[in-house]
């Protein structure tokens, strides 16, 4: 008989930090992303359908999601779906979870996994920005706080154009007071809906972590040229970064980058990349299928237990 986990319920089960723990632990396994079944968006009447497969040694599953127009008057949520997992053996479909909430739950997830042990390796208070103050930048604020657990202070300051009630720490976008803040982090998180850079180059320290997660459109893009030209460049897969990381389309288009330049994340959290801090460290993220998988097969395995 097949369960339906609902959003609270997978929120509850995995914690932020054990679902950093579930994506490096994928990839220490011997999961290789280039080997991932590439995911689809496919049109339909009214939005669009995104279908996202995946299958491993452990486990397949697939998140179905729709997403509809961008219209503040409907009354529903712009982006709906689920996640079907199946068996690993039998193949019958075992657990059905809110695909929102998961994918809630995954995208920070992502996004630290390569560099949690860079984060934790000091006790330092650790300086951050937050550039978007949407659910996704409030959700890496919230897992950054769980990887560091009681180990290191997190000092949070978000930019946006408008400050939300709940922001004590803000900036607003462009502002001299967001500039300086942003030159001092030693963590930068874009999680916004720009199309075009919201980071200057000559802004950004040497020894700072980036994390760009707002963009999913070859033509869309939160970081600069010039700053991908001289940081070391984490991605989940090269080929899906050229496919559908703006970030890196338009760098790699200009000629500031080439293939080369690109760590696969698998490299760097098996140990077989090195990296430093003498030139800035980008995370560039866009999503893909195999790590919705990770999750949902960790919360069915703690939930069976």
């Amino acid at each position: 008989m097949m369960t339906y986990v609902d959003a609270d319920t997978v929120r509850a089960t995995l914690t932020e930090d054990a679902a950093v723990a579930a994506i490096r632990d994928t990839l220490l396994q011997g999961f290789d992303p280039a080997d991932d079944i590439p995911r689809q968006l496919l049109p339909i009447p009214g939005g669009e359908l995104l279908v996202m497969p995946s299958a491993t040694e452990q486990a397949t599953g697939i998140k179905v999601l729709t997403v509809g127009p961008d219209d503040p008057s409907r009354t529903v949520p712009r982006i709906q779906g689920q996640y079907l997992l199946f068996h690993p053996e039998t193949l019958s479909p075992h657990m059905m979870l809110d695909g929102i909430a998961l994918t809630s739950l995954r995208t920070p997830a992502v996004s630290f996994a390569p560099v949690a042990p860079l984060l934790t390796a000091s006790a330092e208070p650790l300086t951050v920005v937050i550039v978007g103050t949407g659910a996704q930048g409030v959700a890496h604020e919230s897992t950054l706080r769980a990887v560091l657990g009681g180990q290191r202070e997190a000092v949070v300051t978000y930019v946006s154009r408008t400050q939300p009630d709940w922001c004590e720490r803000w900036a607003a976008t462009g502002s001299d007071q967001a500039r300086a803040a942003i030159a001092a982090s030693d963590l930068i998180v874009c999680a916004s809906t720009a199309k075009t850079p919201v980071l200057d180059d000559d802004g950004v320290s040497p020894d700072a972590v980036v994390i760009a997660l707002g963009s999913h459109d070859p033509a869309e893009r939160e970081l600069p040229s010039a700053l991908m030209r001289r940081a070391q460049i984490v991605v989940e897969d090269v080929d899906t970064a050229y496919r559908s990381g703006g970030d890196i389309v338009m760098a790699a288009a200009d000629g500031s980058i080439t293939r080369g330049d690109l760590i696969p994340m698998r490299a760097v959290i098996r140990g077989e990349h090195e990296l430093h801090r003498n030139a800035p460290i980008v995370v560039k993220t866009t999503g893909m299928s195999w790590e919705d998988l990770a999750l949902a097969t960790a919360i069915a395995n703690l939930l069976d237990e």
